[in-house]
């Protein structure tokens, strides 16, 4: 990995002709949504020169007409026939996570019985599948290249035998240190053996404290491992997962390969780990001081021609506000001609680890039929701050007047991945005012960004929720304007995973709120099993199409108004004569505790 100009980085200086995309539903005006076009903006970001070649306006790509259809791989839409037919088409599948130990840090299932119960509980919901993370530092402990999946094929196993479909988790993370982590999952020994004489295979902030939660993205290419590169290594792991498990795969239990591409398997820098004193709300730290990403700032800042520039040095520590920094305050140096250098450089870099990853992971499950996915973080605080300060630090550059999620979804728009968001249970209401949070409109923004690339989005919930506003939330988000009664809505998320499998949740009352739920993200239709009847077909994974040049990466930070959402949802989990009936039987137990 060198520069920005010359590596190999999602095809950057490459020109390419990019796919026309063919509409499959409903066509909606743009000036519906778009509203008044933006200024041509002469700055960094906007107007960006790396080197040779330079990076203006985004030109008029959307004539007249945009599609929120599923990704043009996909079969045609079915015939719409009966009212059933019509209603089924607004249906959400439901996948709910199952505990983060569930295989054990040492590469065993337990409690397989009480597994196994719990996932026929859900069955007996109507729940759609479960998703489990594949921990890396389990499935390669042993070893360089020595794999054992026997834990995870038995989990499989469960999971098939009770009727349910599966996502699966590549998790190159480790676990522990983030919030909800309750096991300790490292990263593999001989990894972390490699990383006592060479620290710098860690993300690193200013101060030099090294987070091995994730490797940096500056190794991605570095022959550090045994002679493997990261992202070699990365490559291996999911082709031993093909292989081990292409039964699984052949019989159409595994429907979603979710790609881990960070901390806590987000696209993102590890900016504020609790692990190392942050506490929400605090802006957190860039995480690019290793010296591998420092040599490659190096020579970009030195392409670009200014070679005294330097990583920044006045961004604050993890617990400052925006306006305790020089970095972040009003008209601070974000806003300068330096500062959106480093911010676009820093954001690029990380839209281009996913990208080479994601081929990666193309080439592995091609023909398989399922589908690649890529999570994204809700960095919802300081969102109404105009610096978005803790989307910067974790890798989104994303503005007031500049989109910085949709250059990820185009990026994911070429490998036929779903964008996973988190953060759907979230209201305005419920968060620290003093925090700027601004959960609503960031999960409108990223959604819209995902529909106006034309690819598929599925969410999650970021914190357990059992009552029925959260529950709401998550209904209006996956479906924003609503149920359409003559078929597919205008908008409509392909699934949504709830945040976790716990006794809290099988807890009665909370666990009758999470089944008309159920109910309701399907439209109050019963179970489907065969997702081409509800517009979410899985058809065998084509090979990904060509490399988008950075510039054409870039032309999506133009910012285009969202698409409008609803207020509230207009499917209801209120349980009427069950919630009273619950409150009573409340009551008489507290009289006899």
């Amino acid at each position: 990995m060198t520069t920005l100009v010359n590596s190999r980085l999602s095809g950057w200086g490459k020109k390419i002709r990019l796919q026309k995309p063919q509409f499959h539903r409903k066509m909606i005006p743009v000036d519906r949504f778009s509203g008044s076009k933006q200024a041509n903006k002469k700055s960094f970001g906007h107007g960006l020169f790396f080197g040779s070649f330079s990076i203006g306006r985004m030109p008029q790509a959307m004539s007249s007409e945009v599609s929120i259809s599923a990704p043009p791989s996909q079969s045609k839409a079915p015939m719409l026939l009966t009212d059933e037919q019509k209603m089924l088409a607004n249906y959400v599948p439901v996948y709910v996570m199952l505990p983060l130990g569930v295989v054990t840090a040492e590469n065993v299932l337990e409690d397989k019985d009480g597994i196994e119960k719990q996932l026929k509980e859900l069955k007996a919901a109507e729940v759609d599948g479960v998703m489990v993370d594949v921990w890396w530092g389990i499935i390669e402990s042993k070893g360089p290249k020595q794999y054992d999946w026997s834990a995870y094929r038995s989990l499989f196993q469960l999971v098939q035998r009770c009727g349910l479909k599966l996502q699966a988790i590549m998790s190159f993370h480790q676990c522990g240190g983030n919030i909800g982590d309750i096991v300790n999952i490292p990263l593999p020994q001989w990894v972390l053996d490699i990383g006592e004489s060479n620290p710098d295979i860690y993300y690193t902030n200013q101060a030099g404290i090294r987070n091995k939660e994730y490797l940096t993205i500056g190794v991605d290419n570095q022959p550090l491992f045994g002679g493997r590169t990261a992202v070699q290594m990365y490559s291996d792991c999911m082709k031993s997962f093909r292989e081990h498990m292409s039964d699984f795969l052949e019989a159409g239990l595994i429907i979603d390969i979710e790609v881990g591409l960070g901390p806590a398997g987000e696209l993102r820098y590890p900016s504020y780990p609790q692990s190392q004193g942050w506490i929400f709300p605090g802006i957190g730290e860039f995480q690019c001081y290793d010296k591998y990403l420092k040599s490659e700032f190096k020579e970009a800042a030195e392409n670009a021609g200014h070679p005294e520039w330097k990583f920044p040095d006045n961004a604050g520590e993890y617990n400052d506000t925006p306006e305790s920094t020089k970095f972040f305050k009003s008209n601070g140096t974000y806003l300068t001609e330096k500062g959106k250098f480093f911010l676009t450089w820093y954001s690029s870099r990380l839209i281009s680890h996913g990208d080479q990853i994601l081929d990666e992971a193309n080439k592995i499950f091609l023909a398989c039929k399922v589908k690649l996915a890529a999570k994204v973080s809700g960095i919802h605080w300081w969102y109404k701050d105009e610096s978005h300060a803790a989307e910067l630090t974790s890798g989104y550059y994303n503005l007031n007047d500049r989109d910085g999620f949709r250059p990820i979804a185009r990026m994911l728009s070429r490998h036929y991945a779903i964008l996973n968001f988190t953060c759907l249970e979230m209201r305005d209401t419920e968060q620290s005012a003093e925090a700027k949070c601004g959960p609503e409109e960031l999960v409108q923004q990223v959604l819209s960004g995902g529909w106006r690339e034309n690819i598929e989005v599925a969410g999650e919930n970021a914190l357990p929720r059992y009552d029925q506003m959260g529950y709401k939330q998550i209904l209006k988000n996956a479906r924003p304007n609503g149920v359409n009664k003559d078929g597919p809505p205008n908008l409509r998320m392909a699934a949504v995973t709830y945040l976790r499998l716990s006794d809290d949740l099988l807890e009665r009352k909370n666990f009758r709120i999470f089944k008309t739920f159920v109910r309701k993200m399907h439209a109050d239709q019963d179970y489907y099993p065969d997702p081409d009847k509800y517009y979410n077909p899985i058809v065998p994974l084509q090979r990904s199409k060509p490399e988008i040049p950075n510039e054409k990466l870039l032309e999506a930070t133009e910012p285009i108004k969202p698409f409008p959402f609803d207020a509230e949802t207009d499917m209801s989990v209120d349980g009427g004569f069950a919630d009273f009936l619950d409150n009573i039987i409340e009551k008489i137990f507290s009289i006899f505790k």
